[in-house]
């Protein structure tokens, strides 16, 4: 009658010393839980508590209203696995700050998101983000000398940490990790000079990502400074007046918004630089992809709109189907330099040029644009999500309870065509960042098994492997 069930015995004492949300539920009694505990013990721990001088929560200002700028609002879609995705970031003025002061950041505090899907991600503050809020959805954590903050994360990250998060997480609709929970953690006993070899590490990978984006910069200010709108300020007028020949004739549109002065500007300006074509005289292939059925431990992969981030896609996480999906979706096949857009929703017209081999098939949220060849699909899909290619979407995208951009709208994107020698050159700006970023996950990987082998194995064995993959992503 058990067959196929998973038994779990354990001492009632030994579960009373470890317990400390009074669980009894065979969810938290699971073997993996209890293995894991155990190699950590192996190692020998000190609960977290013993290394913290400050454990708070967030808090949401009243009202939620966000400003365009000023002090950076983190919520847990800004909290990843050793780094930030500030790309959607927030912020609040100086008001809200004060009234939630109780979650600024200091640099060096860690972070530990608490509730939701993504609970148990954690990363440690750089200057950068010193000052800055988080919600209640996150906890920040000062700690004690006796423990290195870059070590933490990097520990609570890896599968140690995140078993422990598993184990101890309540709820049904909302699960969360409760103070007590977090103050009990075993943190491994590892020394001072291992520790410093993570945060050596990834303060390597900050550095790689600084250096990427940085580099992607240089390659948009190229662009602007090659077309003459390096200084160019959209105009900020409503009222533009056409006749009906050149308005609705012509578009077949009657909304303002398509309509506005400063597209008329861009569009001129665009002319004036002089030789440019329209997306639908250099393409093959414009088209959607189709909805696809998810498998979480298929062998293909789908690309969806989440992953298409601003200045990447990103290739680690992206969804899974089965392979047979590859003959059936033909339609929806994804190649190598194939220029990916998010065509439905708030990141509409956001647009990445796929640049592994693997397979890849796109949902129908995703637009597939292929080029005749001779184009540059890596120069033209930097610049569809360019302040060029933004502001056309915004004219040409419809839409009123949720705006979309349809492959006819992305035939009437016209690209400025520089020379050839600055399009290689912005080209190798693009992918020197994507190599940068690359570098970056590696370092934070290496950091990630780095710990969880120091914990299995021994620091020696985790310094040989740090020596051993460090660089190979260079």
């Amino acid at each position: 009658m058990l067959e196929g069930l998973e038994i779990s015995v354990i001492n009632k004492n030994k579960l009373e010393f470890e317990n400390h949300t009074l669980r009894f539920d065979s969810e938290y009694l699971q073997k993996r839980y209890l293995k894991n505990l155990e190699i950590i013990k192996r190692k020998g721990f000190k609960n977290l508590s013993n290394y913290i001088e400050h454990i708070s929560g967030g808090a949401t200002p009243l009202g939620a209203n966000y400003e365009l700028e000023g002090i950076p609002f983190l919520r847990v879609q800004n909290i990843m696995q050793n780094y930030f995705n500030l790309k959607d970031v927030v912020y609040i003025n100086n008001k809200q700050d004060e009234e939630i002061k109780r979650s600024r950041l200091k640099s060096k505090d860690v972070l530990l998101t608490i509730t939701g899907v993504s609970y148990g991600k954690s990363a440690t503050v750089n200057e950068e983000l010193e000052g800055a809020n988080i919600n209640q959805h996150s906890v920040k954590i000062t700690l004690n000398d006796k423990l290195n903050p870059y070590f933490l994360s990097t520990f609570l990250n890896s599968k140690f940490g995140k078993l422990q998060s598993d184990k101890n997480i309540v709820g049904v609709t909302r699960p969360a990790l409760d103070y007590s929970v977090i103050r009990n953690f075993h943190i491994p006993n590892v020394s001072n000079d291992f520790q410093k070899e993570i945060e050596n590490l990834l303060l390597k990978a900050a550095n790689k990502i600084s250096n990427s984006k940085r580099t992607f910069k240089q390659a948009e200010n190229l662009l602007l400074q090659e077309i003459g709108l390096a200084d160019f300020k959209p105009n900020q007028e409503t009222i533009n007046i056409k006749c009906f020949q050149e308005s609705f004739v012509d578009s077949g549109r009657l909304d303002a918004e398509y309509y506005q002065p400063k597209y008329d500007q861009l569009e001129l300006a665009i002319k004036k630089f002089g030789d440019y074509k329209m997306i639908i005289d250099i393409r093959t292939d414009n088209y959607r992809g189709l909805q696809p059925k998810y498998i979480e431990d298929g062998g293909l992969d789908i690309i969806n709109s989440k992953h298409i981030l601003d200045d990447t896609l990103d290739y680690n996480n992206f969804e899974k189907t089965s392979l047979i999906y590859w003959n059936e979706q033909e339609r929806a096949r994804v190649y190598k330099n194939d220029i990916l857009t998010y065509t439905t929703g708030a990141n509409i017209g956001r647009t990445q040029v796929y640049l592994k081999k693997k397979k890849a098939l796109a949902s129908n949220h995703v637009n597939i644009l292929r080029l005749k060849e001779g184009f540059n699909s890596i120069y033209v899909g930097f610049v569809m999500n360019s302040l060029v290619g933004r502001l056309q979407t915004e004219k040409l995208s419809a839409g009123s309870a949720q705006a979309e951009l349809y492959p006819k709208d992305i035939d009437k994107f016209i690209i400025p065509i520089i020379n050839s020698n600055r399009q290689k050159q912005i080209t190798n700006l693009i992918n020197e960042s994507f190599i940068l970023k690359k570098q970056n996950e590696h370092l934070l990987e290496v950091a990630k098994k780095a710990v969880e082998i120091a914990i299995e194995e021994s620091e020696k064995i985790a310094l040989e492997f740090i020596n051993k993959y460090e660089t190979v992503a260079d």
